[in-house]
């Protein structure tokens, strides 16, 4: 079905469902659409027409490709050369419509693929979970590598804690010089354990009460003879 609308050319106004409008000058707007994409054609009909090709152009477009859109404009370069001298403007139409149609069948197709690739690598993705990489010899050497070059790493790891914590110990006179508590543990030790260290005071006296000989009062002393002992 055709519409026809006297319109402003900067501003034509089309149905949402295709259609046809003419401008104040002459100007023809035409809209296209299958399924999910549309374009609007302008044309301009020369003094000539049609022996001469009219002006075209697409005025708007949804949902096409700049590829499309080129494809389209040479189609209507052919068409229009192949019927010049017959009103051609219906056939150009026919064409751009039958173009329409082709993408549309085409960026179905387009998605139907993406649709089944996706299921093939998420299928892919569940094998791989359940069943793992079979292995191979390139794929176990890259693996044998990883895993040695880890093990190292854990060892240097290893051995410079080793090294750290060597270098902090402290021998037993270091212990003994930087804890001044050693001195008292023996004593407190006994004092734990309930022995309690008790010293004798009488011994101390009765030590002062013994009669030491002097031997310098000795008048056959001889300091010879002690050393002469003392070498003995």
């Amino acid at each position: 079905m055709q519409y026809y609308q006297k319109i402003h050319p900067a501003s034509p106004l089309l149905p949402k469902t295709g259609g046809e409008c003419v401008s104040e000058s002459g100007e023809k707007f035409l809209r296209l659409v299958s399924d999910s994409v549309q374009t609007t054609l302008k044309f301009t009909y020369s003094e000539k027409y049609p022996d001469e090709a009219p002006l075209y152009e697409i005025f708007a477009q949804l949902n096409l490709e700049d590829n499309d859109v080129a494809d389209i404009l040479k189609l209507l370069a052919l068409q229009a050369e192949e019927n010049l001298g017959m009103v051609m403007i219906f056939t150009l139409v026919t064409a751009v419509q039958e173009k329409l149609n082709e993408i549309v069948d085409q960026i179905k197709t387009r998605r139907e693929e993406e649709k089944k690739q996706k299921e093939r690598e998420a299928e892919e993705a569940e094998k791989q979970l359940f069943h793992g990489t079979p292995v191979t010899i390139e794929n176990f050497l890259n693996w044998k590598a990883k895993f040695d070059a880890e093990l190292l790493e854990i060892k240097k790891k290893r051995m410079k804690e080793e090294e750290q914590a060597g270098k902090n110990k402290l021998s037993g006179r270091q212990l003994f010089e930087t804890d001044h508590n050693l001195d008292t543990s023996d004593i407190q030790f006994l004092e734990d354990a309930g022995n309690n260290v008790e010293v004798d005071e009488s011994l101390f006296q009765e030590m002062d009460d013994l009669e030491l000989e002097d031997d310098e009062d000795d008048p056959d002393y001889n300091p010879a003879d002690r050393e002469s002992d003392l070498t003995d």
